[in-house]
């Protein structure tokens, strides 16, 4: 092992031996939950504490026996890629009461276990955060009775709660995500893009109800991810005479020759008086207002169900090790805390100021403080708020600022998933801010060959769920072409230029070999040189290996990588993943490893491989992307707005500044314009690279959960902080 940095922290300095921790689930279940418990338990050994699985949550906790039980490395196997949680999850009315405290108090000190990681909603939380208050004194009195020994209470003096929020609402302060949000969401866009297809057939309005009884996140989400009509949440009631004003937009698209319409209530959704708006309230509306076919889809459980979205699971997987990083670094002084999301930082948040926080929406909209509802819901969800009224609803003309501006927007390189989105929320925003909005045909290329139009609000319709470029796109890059360019827009006037441009088949491939014994997939993806897909997916899907470019490899590490296979195969574990970005090694090459892990390995497993190619830049955009580009876009196009009003004098723009050219991007937990010229000196242009990447920070905890001995820094983490409370004119973090 390298030598460690003086100036950093190593987790290798943190010991668990002696230690004992619990994992529990708790509340309603969620996608992403297995890859939180997975990640606890290889941790939790990694470090060499004891781990235990806690069956049906407080119920397990409160009876005890075969409900707590001692785990191994191989006790979470093939666990990531599945639904649910494999410990369960159970109401307990018993541990609301002292005396349910009590006998699980007892049954934790048993197995000597002062060390809890919860993972469940607000109210398991605040349940735990409770038992750990009272602990000191149930262990008197457990004394007292005669149930343990002093020593025990003297021995076991305080105990350490850690939580995760597993809640697909969203609906937890102090997090941008919670785990099993995204997968949610995946289940509610699949319906929506299935549902959209009939739909268009014949000319229908669906009313799709969804999850959410007291936070709309899921309903604005995918409302903003499908472009949908009109979206009710609790948070933010419709306005007196709703009613007319919906009716009166949905006529509307269906004048401008829109064959359907969708509109997504959330279970909870109210109007402004807190009387509950029903889907069967919408359609009836809708029938007897514009007799329109109107169908209601209810979702459900189903948005609980199927396989972890890869976000999901990466998130879970590093909230687990940071939990129990947490745990191993608490004091007697140390507050219940919560491992929390921002931008793409893991933090840690006082547990009860986040529930406090999260109490304080539900009073807000309890006395019909709808504006403080949504600011206490925190800035990612108002900035999605105000970006889907921004774009659903287009004003008259006579509304609309003039600015006498032409903003042009085109695609280039490669085709991504999202693309589309981004230009939807683009054009929309651009016009709604005044300006005339062109679109470019085929990248630069087709920019220097005129192939430019104007395009307008309903030319965008639909385009969110579109997968590739609409636009189309080619990587040509415009060196060799900017005269043309050049005249090309002083032809079309053109003021500013928006550039848009440069997982599940892993787990596919691992849910094949779970089937198989003793074999091992090698798995090449793409990425040019750099290795984010590689690294991410191979986390995602519980890879044993990754190759990438910007960590150099040798003959040596793919000889260790083999043996170590070579070892796992002798345990209940009998399958491996191996993945290598397509550019990671112009020698070791993907058919140079295949071969050699088939040789080495004869006689103890045999290989696959597979080249994933296109396939990963195909297919419907997922609804992050789908959200992120939207939000994105929207920012980028009023920033130009504000850049051409600061430089427009005289009939001109002058923008000859460097600040005029910028990527904007996400760095740590906020949303960035950084000029042009300043990414000379953090880029490896030849390799189309950032010199520092965020994600390589992740590369040990991959090898961490498949057993590796390795170091990991944790200089970012162990800072508690506090519960932001944001002001409404703060930026977005960005975050969906």
């Amino acid at each position: 092992m390298a030598d460690q940095p003086a100036d950093k922290k190593f987790f290798e300095n943190l010991s668990g031996a002696g230690k004992a921790i619990g994992v529990l689930t708790s509340g309603g279940d969620a996608q992403g939950m297995n890859a939180a418990v997975r990640a606890v338990v290889r941790m939790g050994i990694y470090v060499e504490a004891k781990v235990y699985f806690i069956y049906e949550g407080y119920q397990g906790m409160v009876d005890g026996g075969d409900n707590i039980v001692e785990v191994s490395w191989e006790s979470v196997s093939s666990i990531l890629q599945v639904g649910g949680t494999v410990i369960g999850s159970a109401r307990c009315k018993e541990f609301r009461t002292r005396e349910g405290r009590l006998k699980a108090a007892f049954n934790l000190i048993q197995r000597g276990i002062t060390n809890l990681c919860v993972i469940g909603g607000d109210g398991s939380l605040t349940g735990a955060n409770l038992f750990r208050e009272e602990w000191s004194g149930l262990l008197e009195e457990l004394a007292q009775s005669g149930k343990i020994e002093e020593e025990a209470v003297k021995k076991y003096v305080y105990l350490n709660i850690v939580g995760m929020v597993g809640s697909i609402d969203n609906d937890f302060c102090g997090t941008d995500m919670t785990i099993g949000t995204d997968s949610a969401l995946h289940r509610i866009i699949e319906v929506v893009d299935a549902i959209m297809t009939t739909a268009q057939s014949h000319q229908r309005t669906f009313v799709l109800e969804v999850m959410g009884r007291h936070c709309g996140y899921l309903a604005l989400v995918s409302a903003l991810a499908c472009g949908a009509d009109w979206v009710f949440i609790p948070e933010y009631p419709p306005e007196e005479g709703w009613e007319d004003q919906m009716c009166v937009k949905l006529s509307e698209n269906r004048a401008r020759k829109k064959r359907l319409n969708i509109i997504i209530v959330a279970e909870g959704a109210i109007d402004s008086h807190n009387k509950s708006i029903t889907s069967e309230k919408v359609k009836d509306l809708v029938v007897q207002q514009l007799g329109f076919d109107t169908r209601v889809t209810i979702l459900g459980h189903v948005q609980r169900g199927g396989t972890p979205s890869a976000f999901d699971r990466i998130l879970a997987s590093r909230m687990g090790v940071e939990a129990v990083l947490a745990l191993l670094e608490a004091t007697a002084d140390t507050p219940a805390c919560v491992v929390s999301l921002s931008g793409n930082q893991a933090v840690r948040l006082p547990l009860m100021e986040c529930v406090q926080m999260t109490q304080e929406v539900q009073k807000a909209m309890d006395e019909r403080k709808f504006c403080e509802a949504v600011r206490l819901r925190g800035r990612s969800f108002e900035n999605n708020l105000n970006t889907y009224k921004l774009l659903s609803h287009r004003k008259p003309d006579t509304e609309l600022p003039k600015t006498n501006f032409n903003v042009a927007v085109l695609n280039v390189g490669a085709p991504a998933a999202g693309m589309n989105a981004a230009v939807r929320s683009a054009v929309r925003v651009g016009i709604t801010e005044g300006h005339t909005m062109f679109a470019v045909i085929d990248g630069f290329e087709g920019f220097a060959n005129g192939q430019i139009k104007e395009i307008s609000w309903g030319d965008v319709g639909g385009w969110t769920g579109q997968g590739g470029s609409l636009l189309g796109t080619k990587r040509t890059l415009p060196a060799k072409y900017l005269e043309k360019i050049a005249d090309q827009m002083r032809t079309n006037n053109i003021n500013a230029l928006m550039v848009i441009g440069g997982f599940e088949t892993c787990d596919r491939i691992k849910q094949s070999a779970s089937g198989t014994k003793r074999r091992v997939f090698i798995i090449e993806t793409m990425g040019g040189y750099c290795g984010y897909l590689a690294n991410m997916g191979g986390l995602a899907a519980g890879a044993d290996a990754a190759y990438i470019f910007e960590e150099k490899f040798d003959i040596r590490e793919l000889q260790a990588n083999v043996e170590h296979l070579t070892e796992k195969m002798k345990t209940s574990i009998q399958r491996g993943l191996v993945l290598r970005n397509e550019n990671s090694n112009e020698n070791y090459t993907t058919d140079f490893i295949y071969q050699l892990y088939s040789e080495e390995g004869k006689g103890v497993f045999d290989c696959r491989k597979n080249v994933l190619g296109h396939m990963q830049q195909g297919g419907a955009p997922s609804p992050f992307d789908r959200n992120f580009g939207t939000k994105i876009s929207a920012k980028a196009i009023q920033w130009i707005s504000k850049k051409l009003r600061e430089t427009y004098r005289r009939g001109k723009v002058f923008a000859n500044t460097e600040d005029s050219v910028c990527l904007l991007g996400m760095r740590r937990r906020n949303l960035l314009f950084q000029p042009v010229v300043e990414l000379k000196d953090q880029a490896d242009f030849v390799h189309r690279i950032p010199k520092e990447q965020w994600w390589l920070k992740l590369r040990p905890l991959m090898k961490i959960l498949a057993k590796y001995k390795t170091s990991y820094d944790v200089s970012d983490s162990g800072q508690l902080e506090h519960v932001a409370r944001h002001s409404p004119k703060e930026a977005d973090t960005g975050a969906i």
